[in-house]
């Protein structure tokens, strides 16, 4: 019992000098060994949807310089719609020629059609929140995009030459002010579009035009039609992707027996992109009534995209001979293909 009680009083006055020292005199801290750079990096929990990327500012990834992902990006980004496009006057203060490093940019500001192929790249965290040059805040998980010389703002289509996804984004800002880059889009239309990993990618640039976009308004508002052996072509896409879908087919008679076919693969060479569809039967009544063209269209054949079904004519040798058959079908046809490489 000596023994103990002996003890125990030790152990009382070792606690009682130990919460002395911590009240009067200042410990000595623990070194802990830091990364390169001089910080801790917490690592944040991210949708495990996205792409794992290098973090911003670690000199890794494709994108530019300090710039990257933000550190807690929202959920379900790639259910995100396209940019809802409407007609709006330019702004007068964005559109006046400037000068960038020496050089000269125009605004455009006619209706004149406007195409352009290039690098599409995408800018994020280093400019999020910040102005653009509309005067609106940047919001890198919208679907915005900066523009040397399309309208602010304005609204283009963006094709991704290497994954054939597509994007309609609102023209608020200006650059890149690179020779082989052609456009920014923001975070989330580069991951709709398949190349946040990456940094880049080849691209279509698409100007959508007054009376495109009055195309889509009036497609969208337009009532479905009542007989039921009569659908309409879905011009509205789900909400998986967000695509805008051409208003190249309105309507057409399409036999309930018909069974929808297997999706096919494409392979390797350039296409001409005649629609986007929810439903599979639709791409197929589409591809029917294509069928009269098929000598300039080349082989029809539908490709499932995620939920879309994507209506392609093809293959063809090169870029130039695509984009020479597109321009030969007759408006009577009532579409606008896009083409692209696969």
């Amino acid at each position: 019992m000596l023994r103990t009680r002996g003890a125990n009083a030790a152990i009382s006055l070792a606690v009682l000098a130990l919460l002395a020292a911590c009240g009067t005199t200042p410990q000595k801290p623990v070194h802990v060994p830091m990364p390169s750079g001089g910080k801790v990096k917490v690592p944040v929990r991210q949708d495990p949807t996205l792409p794992a990327l290098p973090a911003a500012g670690s000199g890794r990834g494709g994108y530019y310089k300090d710039d990257g992902p933000g550190d807690n990006p929202p959920a379900n980004l790639r259910d995100v719609p396209d940019a809802e496009v409407r007609n709006e006057p330019y702004s007068t203060r964005s559109n006046r020629p400037y000068v960038v490093f020496g050089k000269t940019y125009t605004p455009i500001t006619d209706n004149q059609p406007f195409t352009q192929r290039g690098t599409g790249t995408w800018y994020g965290k280093k400019f999020h929140g910040q102005r653009t040059s509309s005067g609106e805040i940047y919001d890198m998980y919208k679907m915005t995009a900066a523009h040397p010389t399309l309208p602010i703002p304005s609204y283009a289509r963006v094709t991704s030459i290497d994954s054939g996804e597509q994007v309609i984004v609102r023209i608020n800002d200006r650059g890149p002010f690179h020779a082989t880059r052609v456009i920014d889009v923001s975070y989330t239309a580069a991951l709709k579009l398949g190349f946040l990993g990456k940094g880049s990618h080849q691209v279509i640039v698409e100007r959508l035009l007054p009376a495109d976009i009055d195309a889509i308004l009036a497609a969208r508002a337009a009532p479905k039609a009542q007989n039921p052996t009569v659908q309409a072509i879905s011009i509205d896409t789900p909400p998986e992707t967000g695509a805008v879908i051409e208003p190249e087919i309105t309507a057409m008679a399409v036999d309930p027996t018909v069974a929808a076919p297997a999706p096919t693969a494409l392979a390797t060479g350039f296409y001409l992109q005649l629609g986007a569809y929810s439903r599979a039967d639709n791409a197929e009544a589409g591809k029917q009534q294509l069928a009269p063209y098929s000598s300039t269209l080349g082989e029809l054949g539908v490709v499932q995209a995620g939920a879309l079904f994507r209506l392609y004519g093809g293959p063809f040798a090169s870029r130039s001979d695509a984009a020479r058959a597109a321009a030969s079908l007759p408006a009577s046809a009532g579409i606008k293909p896009i083409v692209i490489e696969r």
